[in-house]
């Protein structure tokens, strides 16, 4: 399964995630011809590369007019050169790029981009996400809101140069770390809001987040917080693949800490070994109940959700023989199976340990037989090794059809095989 695993520990911001995705294309130059395609009004595409506590990082620059602007601090003080400017054209052509816009407004641009229908929606739907969240934190309907920062035209380029680039990409599974989101305050167009901004906040409901408390400012930004929620599928460490390509997304700003996003793209499949997660093992013994007693009740528990139920005897207090009993089961279904295993079983108890289970990866292959008939066979493979079982009713089913034993049986099958 070919996966995208994002390192958000130094944030998220647009130009960072679209300047990581970058470094994952083949051709980086030609992905930047692409970008200047779409067709933004005075917006020009550039990549370079900046050092950041060592590593080598791109940064996705957006010229807009000939400057970039990635604040409204910035923007401002662009702003109050070009009216000093005797250049009374390059003054309102500025202006005019970076007027506050509404909802509307800016779906109007996109939907006049030169981009593929798939990621002109996308595109669209992170923008509906931000006016949501804006709206919220605002407390006025969509309509009414006007975007500052997010709205300007190096906002639209970052967000449609990060949706271009991932679907040029076409990761089956994205998986992105917690992100940090920075403290302190940030300045904005309403003033210093506390970091995260509340639109930032509200866009990250649902998405692990943290602070360390000492890196001050904003690390995720309105745009990096929309990507990473409208994307990302899972949130966690680094899932267990093999690393292809990794790729480094620069922010502007320096910090004690490499200000970059680490994007990684591997390969998850079957020839890899897997996690269950979190997995629970419940014990209990008991010493009072029959051979079919207890397999009855190991029915009625694999049907509760358990993962695998086995037991062995045991010889108990004064000397009696009975049976120790162990359950495997998974967090969600946990709740389920005690509850089989009190009302089928006779133990007063039951003991409970959280563990970590790695398992083989497993298929079921289907052989065909010379007579047209079939037997299944079961593969697990990972951790450098691989190996296979026959199914055991289809061999049982097999060596019947051919009344031989089940040792013929297998020296059979395997001689279909090679």
């Amino acid at each position: 399964m070919k996966t995208l695993y994002l390192d958000c520990s130094m944030g998220a911001a647009g130009d960072m995630l679209a300047g990581a995705l970058l470094e994952l294309m083949p051709d980086p130059d030609a992905a930047i011809v692409e970008l200047n395609a779409f067709g933004l009004p005075g917006v020009k595409y550039g990549r370079e590369t900046l050092a950041k506590c060592g590593i080598a990082a791109t940064h996705l620059s957006v010229l807009v007019v000939g400057r970039e602007e990635s604040s409204f601090a910035e923007a401002s003080a662009v702003a109050k050169a070009l009216a000093d400017n005797t250049e009374d054209k390059a003054r309102h052509e500025h202006d005019h790029l970076h007027e506050h816009r509404s909802l509307a407004d800016v779906l109007h641009i996109i939907e006049h981009l030169n981009l593929e229908p798939p990621v002109r929606d996308d595109v669209k739907s992170v923008y509906e996400s931000l006016a949501a969240a804006e709206s919220r934190a605002h407390g006025k309907p969509v309509g009414e809101i006007h975007f500052h920062e997010v709205g300007a035209l190096d906002a639209i380029a970052d967000i449609a140069a990060f949706c271009h680039l991932l679907r040029k990409i076409a990761p089956e599974e994205f998986v992105a770390s917690p992100v940090h989101v920075g403290s302190g305050t940030v300045n904005c167009a309403h003033g210093a809001l506390p970091v995260p901004a509340p639109a930032t906040a509200f866009l990250l409901e649902g998405v692990p987040t943290y602070s360390d408390g000492v890196i001050a400012g904003e690390l995720c930004t309105p745009t990096g917080a929309a990507l990473i929620k409208r994307f990302a599928a899972s949130f966690g460490p680094q899932p267990l693949m093999t690393v292809q390509s990794v790729g480094y997304g620069a922010g502007r700003k320096d910090f004690q800490r490499a200000n970059v996003v680490r994007a990684m793209l591997g390969e998850k499949g079957p020839s890899f070994a897997q996690s269950d997660g979190d997995i629970f093992e419940l014990n209990f013994n008991v010493d009072d109940m029959t051979g079919e007693e207890l397999a009855f009740a190991l029915e009625r528990i694999f049907a509760a959700g358990a993962r695998d139920v086995s037991f062995a005897p045991v010889v108990m207090k004064k000397g009696r023989p009975g049976h120790r009993v162990s359950v495997m089961c998974a967090a969600k279904t946990r709740g389920e199976v005690v509850k089989a295993i009190f009302a089928h079983t006779s133990t007063l108890g039951v003991r409970e340990t959280h563990c970590r289970r790695y398992t083989l990866a497993r298929k079921i292959e289907t052989v065909a037989l010379p007579d047209g008939s079939t037997v299944r066979q079961k593969v697990a493979s990972g951790y450098g090794v691989c190996r296979a079982k026959w199914e055991a009713d289809d061999l049982a089913a097999f060596a019947c059809a051919k009344g031989i034993s089940l040792a013929e049986a297998k020296s059979m099958l395997a001689s279909h095989l090679k």
